[in-house]
């Protein structure tokens, strides 16, 4: 039977579903972390009466047919780039990004990756880096007797020295944008690669038309709506057991038909 296929491709994309939700709820405290919305398609048909068919030798056309389907299967994990609420940290090297855009950020391979994610400290030698001692690019160093640091909206690091009355501008904060943002690969650790599906960054300073803005000592929360997730998580559920309901209902058809002398 045909029903027993169909309703195990309904119960693996249900699997699916839930498997993206608990992600997503998972990481509801996750720095810029962007939640993820599985997306479905139906399976082939097959065609037991071919729709527009020729039914008769006067030339009468099938107005239906009879096609029967065979499932669901998962095309894509969406990532949705909505930009998150952003909370006051009041630490200096913490940034959030107004808007669109990402830090880059060199890795030890020699490879650019790419994230929202501004919670950035200081190096032993005074470099900006991410929580895992990745260089933030360009390189800005920050003298060991700098007494305050400000980042500006533009991206600026600008420094005062102890001793000294005039600042300095030390460094410029770049962002990049990519024509698909949900083509991005997902790394981990907040980071980002580029694909051919993302196109090319294009980097400019903050605050550049099609460019976000630097907010100094503010981090982007999650984007996670936990209501809504709860909600899926709950359907998706729903959806599992009425396709372990069809299997059942198959199941006994077939016993039906197995006792029949």
């Amino acid at each position: 039977m045909r029903s027993l296929n169909v309703a195990a491709t309904g119960m693996l994309a249900q699997q699916t579903n839930v498997e993206v939700i608990s992600n997503n709820i998972a990481n509801m405290n996750t720095t810029a972390f962007t939640r993820r919305r599985p997306e479905f398609a139906d399976l082939l048909y097959q065609n037991l009466r071919r729709v527009g068919a020729q039914s008769s030798d006067a030339g009468t056309i099938v107005p239906t047919g009879v096609q029967l389907g065979l499932g669901v299967k998962t095309t894509a994990v969406y990532r949705i780039t909505e930009q998150g609420s952003v909370q006051n940290t009041d630490n200096t090297l913490d940034m959030a990004i107004q808007g669109k855009g990402y830090f880059r950020i060199l890795l030890p391979t020699g490879e650019t990756a790419y994230t929202r994610d501004g919670s950035f400290q200081l190096s032993a030698d005074g470099k900006i880096v991410t929580h895992e001692g990745f260089a933030v690019q360009p390189e800005i160093t920050i003298p060991s007797d700098a007494v305050g640091i400000t980042i500006d909206a533009t991206g600026q690091v600008i420094i005062k020295q102890d001793g000294q009355v005039q600042t300095q501008v030390k460094g410029q904060l770049n962002l990049a944008v990519f024509a698909n943002e949900a083509g991005l690969e997902a790394r981990g650790d907040n980071l980002f690669m580029e694909t051919p599906a993302s196109g090319a960054p294009q980097v400019n300073p903050p605050g550049k038309p099609g460019y976000g803005t630097v907010l100094q000592g503010f981090l982007e929360t999650s984007n996670v709506n936990v209501v809504a997730e709860i909600t899926n998580l709950i359907s998706a559920q729903r959806a599992y057991e009425m396709n372990s309901k069809v299997i059942q209902a198959s199941d006994e058809m077939l016993s039906t038909i197995n006792q029949m002398k």
